[in-house]
């Protein structure tokens, strides 16, 4: 690290509130560089960059970069640094913050980076979610816990209803470790850095998503019960037969596209 960049941190409190940790180690950043491969024909948007440790260098491969910052001290720090006229920087909260605008604005779709609050990764990527149509890719920096139940596999305990409705939207690939010493302020977990990729194409379409989130929440909220107890208030067990469902396993054990299928099943009733 730079003598520069010991003094930008120097001078920045990291807002707590905020969630905020700092990248700090240069192979780390070099390596997310490398795997989000960003090309001057794209539209990328950073949340959250912080004091630039990600979006210097991603500055050298772009002629433009859309950054999204809430806290002022960074958006004054991110106006006047040595990359700035590359930047368009957006004091928004980005939990209510409209993608549409940018998608409509550049007519291509988004590439989205960050280095995620620890606070708000689960609700961000979920809001999210609602704009996969206009999102080529996303790269995030998660807690590894956050990220084993993103890509977790049927059977397993990370296995979950955060899972089911990731995986219904995204194909989710964990990219790279990082460990607390990697960040400033140090946090008091490992992290990890993981590629999502919006599914053009679903087994079983699902029109009212609050129906997978229904079934998935019933599922999980008992999980130690079989699916015939769990799931009981919309399936009998002759249905969930019917449907390729074994009444006697428990939420863990049934795939997406079987959680899909029960959906699609009460959507069409």
């Amino acid at each position: 690290m730079s003598i520069n960049q010991k003094k930008n941190f120097t001078d920045h409190i990291p807002n707590k509130k905020l969630g905020q940790h700092f990248l700090i180690e240069n192979e780390i950043i070099n390596k997310i560089v490398k795997y989000v491969d960003p090309k001057s024909h794209n539209n990328i948007l950073e949340i959250g960059p912080g004091l630039g440790a990600l979006t210097k260098p991603m500055c050298i491969f772009l002629e433009k970069l859309y950054v999204i910052e809430l806290d002022s001290e960074l958006v004054n720090f991110l106006s006047n640094c040595s990359f700035s006229k590359k930047l368009k920087i957006l004091k928004k909260n980005v939990l209510s913050y409209n993608f549409l605008d940018i998608f409509n604005k550049e007519k291509k779709n988004i590439r989205i980076v960050g280095n995620l609050p620890y606070n708000i990764s689960v609700r961000l990527i979920l809001y999210l979610f609602n704009f996969c149509s206009i999102i080529k890719d996303m790269h995030f920096m998660l807690q590894k816990e956050v990220a084993n139940r993103l890509s977790a596999s049927p059977g397993t305990k990370c296995y979950g209803r955060l899972s089911v409705i990731a995986q219904y939207y995204c194909n989710i690939v964990p990219l790279l470790k990082v460990f607390p010493n990697s960040f400033t302020p140090v946090p008091k977990i490992d992290s990890v850095f993981i590629r999502l990729i919006p599914n053009l194409t679903f087994p079983i379409l699902i029109d009212d998503i609050k129906v997978l989130e229904m079934i998935t929440n019933a599922a999980f909220g008992q999980r130690r019960k079989i699916l015939r107890h769990s799931l009981s208030k919309f399936f009998d067990v002759k249905t969930l037969m019917q449907l390729g469902v074994n009444p006697m396993l428990r939420a863990e054990n049934i795939t997406v596209s079987q959680y899909c299928q029960l959906a699609y099943y009460l959507i069409m009733k």
